[in-house]
């Protein structure tokens, strides 16, 4: 038999967990969910951080496709991860781990970066415009017709620097305009379901010049949550993991401690 049906075999009988849980006795493991118009890549700066402390990590590929359906795909990747879980999520991707987190007894703390923590039936949209602030909607691109119904939404790449990642250097913020991935609109309006921020310790990161979340709806959700620790990073943008990946390594590692206690 060859390596790789070796290794097909030992991952249906379950003996072979993902390779970065497997280190999860030591320290809890981190998975990062990604928001929308974004991609794992923007984690890089929080992840060479956590790593070089000891953290083993897991970048969620979010599919952007719709509430329930996104947290059900992150839900089977914490199926596969033994040990203590800390979930973290920017933008959208905090009302991926609201939902994705239930039912897994390991994840003992929610890390919202930039991010919506959504109570049962409200939607991105709902909570965006819950504050005056928001001023993504001028700057999306013409939908995109998707082949079974429904649209996907992109922000227009000259408009995204200013947008999106107003503090990260321009080169980076033109590279991150060109590889964005959409949402779908539905996405956006679809309510959430029952949240885990109401059984497990939550942590809020974000700046104060987010431009498309506004800072007192973050605030404000932060505050509902019954925060364990929130983090305003000044003149932070709606990105703030890429421009200020060690100040939200940080408070994911002082999530992390959570665990032990």
């Amino acid at each position: 038999m060859s390596l790789y049906s070796n290794i097909l075999a030992a991952i249906a009988a379950g003996t072979i967990a993902m390779a970065g849980p497997a280190m999860a006795a030591q320290k809890p493991t981190v998975v990062l969910v990604h928001g929308a118009f974004a991609e794992s890549n923007s984690w890089n700066g929080v992840i060479k951080d956590l790593e070089a402390d000891g953290y083993p990590v897991v970048g969620a590929a979010n599919p952007l496709r719709g509430v329930a359906s996104d947290a059900a795909y992150v839900s089977s990747i914490l199926a596969g991860i033994k040990g203590p879980v800390v979930l973290v999520g920017h933008s959208y991707g905090g009302q991926v781990i609201s939902g994705a987190a239930n039912g897994h007894e390991n994840v003992k703390a929610l890390v919202f970066v930039s991010a919506f923590a959504p109570d049962t039936g409200e939607s991105a949209i709902d909570l965006t415009g819950k504050f005056p602030g928001s001023t993504l909607a001028p700057t999306l691109a013409a939908p995109v017709d998707l082949p079974g119904g429904g649209h996907d939404l992109y922000i227009d790449q000259a408009k995204f620097p200013a947008q999106f990642a107003a503090d990260v250097p321009s080169r980076t913020a033109r590279l991150m305009a060109v590889i964005q991935r959409p949402v779908a609109e539905a996405a956006l309006k679809e309510g959430a379901g029952e949240p885990a921020w109401k059984k497990v310790p939550s942590f809020f990161v974000y700046g104060d010049a987010d431009k498309n979340i506004p800072p007192p709806a973050l605030a404000w959700m932060a505050k509902r949550a019954g925060s364990k620790g929130t983090v305003v990073v000044k003149g932070a943008s709606h990105v703030v993991m890429v421009s200020h990946p060690n100040a939200v390594a940080h408070l994911i590692e002082k999530a992390a401690s959570t665990t032990s206690k």
